[in-house]
């Protein structure tokens, strides 16, 4: 299904709201306005398989293109609201786009792209005027209200978020399909697994450029359900807008559980969440306290899947299931697990490797870069994919996530796993932050450092650092634990909680070539 179903019935229905504000759209005006930008498109020349670029922080607005280009066989690239000017004209440029619609609060960005984007010929403004950028609002008024009967379905095109690297286009082949016939895998998979129809209210507060809030927003509208998002992650907000809009479904990452636990009881106890039939999460592994702590909290309703930008696979394990294999991310929902060695052989039941998804044919590709989509592929099985992250299966198919394989630390010819580390410390109550990596050591090849942010009433000093590698002995084993530990104010994180490990690699690699440098402990 699509909005013009759920317009016909329920005309006056939220389809989207903007929680805190007056920002809201229906489905009625949803429908209207993604036809009439739709057929504004096929206009000023856009046909299947074209590009328009969406620079916005969180709108309404948002969805009435998403849902335009879904309808018109165009690929939508919603582009990280955070970049600097030369890496929003980057992915502009390198996605193809022809039209470019923004948000009037990135103004400065804006303005400044026009003649760093040459292949662009429609630039549009909503929320406010931008220099040489029509009015959004104007340019869909002038298109046709009439539906076409020909809207073949289209796709995002989303780029990665550059934590290892610079981002690059995951693009889908288009589905051959009109934009009213079922076969979407995400509204089958997460729709059904997750028991959303019309009478759902899913509350996102991540921005609307990633892939899960766009994607989940799309599922639920697909069902008639009500999407809240909101302008930013505030921890209580989140639980004002639950309470406020009696909210059924909501979606995490594992940093917003952190938040969320470091609210003083007496907030945290104030509203009123029992509406919530599903408190759903993914983009990183949670650690298992952090989750023991939210199901504690919540209550039983912490669901959890597994799942990449690519949408090669799709995992998925419910609070039942993952109280007897916690720490899973579930069994497979999309696509057949297998994983590998570094030779691509596949490794018996409990042993670590790459986690590749088989599917019946590829299922992305990375736009403009055709050895990276052959690197992602299984040297002998080219409809196996992987997006680069360890783990293992048990005996009964349940897969357990380590870490990502260019986050992997050898140490003296070991594997260390830095997801390990950081689990046990970043509920340590010294700890507000915590990343893990791996510099580069003359003798072992590389060696582990931890860099901390530490809690708002904590001072850095020798009696903290005894502290946080006393935990660590105590938790996890010896050649685990880092040689040395860093402090700063602040850890580069993307807005979806995701760590930039490169950027503290690239800081911290010289430390073991300048240990007199140095302020942060080294282990005793």
């Amino acid at each position: 299904m699509y909005p013009a179903v759920h317009a016909a019935v329920t005309p006056d229905k939220p389809a989207v709201i903007l929680a805190g504000s007056e920002q809201l759209l229906t489905y009625g005006q949803l429908e209207t306005r993604s036809c009439q930008l739709a057929n504004a498109f096929r206009d000023v020349g856009l046909v299947r398989g074209d590009v328009v670029a969406l620079l916005s922080t969180n709108a309404v607005e948002v969805f009435e293109v998403y849902w335009a280009c879904l309808r018109s066989g165009l690929y939508l690239t919603p582009i990280n609201s955070h970049l600097a000017v030369p890496e929003v004209a980057y992915v502009v440029d390198d996605c193809d786009a022809k039209v470019l619609v923004v948000s009037a609060d990135l103004a400065d960005i804006a303005a400044s792209l026009v003649d760093s984007v040459p292949q662009v010929h429609t630039f549009l403004a909503y929320g406010g005027d931008v220099p040489r950028y029509t009015d959004y609002h104007a340019f869909v008024a002038a298109g046709s209200p009439i539906a076409p009967e020909n809207q073949p379905r289209g796709a995002d095109m989303l780029y990665s978020s550059g934590t290892t690297g610079r981002p690059k286009g995951v693009k889908p082949s288009l589905p051959s399909r009109q934009v009213s016939d079922p076969g979407d895998p995400y509204v089958a998979v997460f729709g059904g697994g997750y028991s959303m129809g019309d009478d759902s209210v899913y509350l996102s507060p991540a921005p609307l450029y990633h892939a899960a809030p766009l994607r989940f927003g799309m599922v639920v509208q697909s069902l008639g359900g009500t999407v809240i998002t909101t302008r930013k992650f505030d921890p209580e907000q989140c639980l004002w807008a639950i309470d406020e809009y009696g909210v059924t479904h909501s979606q995490w990452v594992p940093t917003h559980f952190v938040r969320l636990l470091r609210l003083p009881r007496g907030v945290r106890e104030s509203y009123d969440l029992t509406s919530q039939t599903h408190a759903i999460h993914a983009a990183a592994p949670c650690p298992v306290e952090v989750k023991k702590e939210m199901m504690a909290w919540f209550g039983p309703i912490l669901h959890e899947y597994y799942a990449s930008t690519e949408a090669n696979g799709i995992t998925m394990i419910g609070p039942t299931e993952w109280a007897d294999k916690p720490g899973s991310v579930g069994k497979a929902k999309l696509g057949v697990i297998h994983v590998c060695d570094d030779d691509g052989a596949e490794v018996p039941a409990g042993e670590t490797g790459l986690v590749y998804f088989e599917r019946e044919a590829m299922p992305f590709a990375y736009h403009g870069d055709p050895e990276k989509t052959a690197s992602a592929q299984h040297p002998t099985h080219p409809t196996w994919s992987t997006c680069g992250d360890i783990g293992f299966m048990d005996e009964d198919g349940y897969l357990f996530l380590r870490d990502r394989k260019a986050f992997t630390i050898i140490s003296g010819g070991v594997n260390i796993y830095p997801q390990e580390i950081e689990d046990c410390l970043v509920l340590h109550p010294d700890v507000f932050d915590v990343a893990v990596v791996g510099i580069p050591d003359p003798e072992f090849g590389e060696s582990v450092l931890a860099v901390v942010q530490l809690a708002a009433d904590v001072q850095v000093g020798q009696d903290v650092s005894d502290r946080l590698f006393e935990h660590l002995r105590s938790n996890i084993a010896g050649y685990k634990i880092p040689r040395r530990i860093e402090f700063t104010d602040s850890l580069p994180r993307t807005p979806t909680g995701k760590l930039v490990k490169r950027e503290l690699q690239q800081k911290y690699s010289s430390l073991a070539a300048s240990p007199s440098a140095l302020t942060e402990s080294v282990r005793p």
